[in-house]
């Protein structure tokens, strides 16, 4: 039994190791992407922009969607593992592992399917383009909050699990916090999947902005459990 709990406990290790250094792949290309290569291509003769999309994305689209793939299913062991252990489940958790599958799920079914169109240059690859921005600045904007909820699941808990209810600041408030941080979440992606691009998404500093006040108010919503 014991050889067992510490072949279960070193795996998790392993597991967290192995989701911190696909997140990493992920998130820099997410991020590569948004503040450089569309900088670039705006910018660039129609040759160069031409040799990028047959030439370079593809192959930075490959690394971009398969580190994203193995980033949440190495994710899926590690909510298992922490849905194991009492009171380590959170609403910061529940929050940073629904932004984190939206964002999974914007790359292979947004954002990949556009890109293809784009790169193969089809009639509507101008709309398709439109998509996956919007996806693209989407996740982005989403990656800052997500990330906080990654370095604060594992350095922080205050026991606040969002299944409690009563705590000193009123009754349920767990509950509530998990409820309205997820319909910001859903309001948020809703857009990205029917809506269009937001005017200040289109500024990569906006983003940033947006990201970073995102994660404040997430971060007040969570610690007042």
């Amino acid at each position: 039994m014991g050889e067992y709990i510490a072949y279960y406990e070193y795996w998790s290790q392993v597991s967290r190791f192995l989701h911190v250094l696909f997140g990493i792949a992920w998130i820099g290309l997410l991020y590569y992407f948004n503040f450089i290569g569309g900088g670039y291509l705006k910018q660039a003769s129609p040759e160069a922009k031409k040799d990028m999309l047959q030439l370079h994305q593809p192959n930075a689209l490959w690394y971009f969607r398969w580190a994203a793939m193995f980033t949440f299913l190495t994710g899926l062991y590690l909510l298992y593992y922490v849905s194991e252990i009492p009171g380590a489940y959170n609403v910061g958790i529940s929050l940073g592992a629904t932004m984190a599958t939206i964002m999974f799920l914007n790359v292979w079914l947004i954002i990949w399917p556009n890109q293809k169109k784009v790169i193969a240059g089809t009639e509507d690859a101008a709309d398709a383009g439109a998509k996956a921005l919007l996806a693209s600045r989407t996740n982005t904007l989403f990656s800052f909050p997500m990330l906080y909820f990654m370095i604060y699941s594992a350095h922080i808990n205050n026991g606040n699990d969002p299944l409690l209810l009563g705590d000193s600041y009123g009754p349920g408030w767990g509950t509530l916090s998990l409820w309205l941080g997820a319909a910001i979440i859903l309001a948020i992606e809703l857009n990205a999947v029917f809506g269009k691009l937001w005017r200040w998404l289109e500024s990569v500093k906006a983003v940033i902005h947006s990201g970073l006040l995102l994660t404040i108010f997430f971060a007040w919503l969570v610690w007042y459990n």
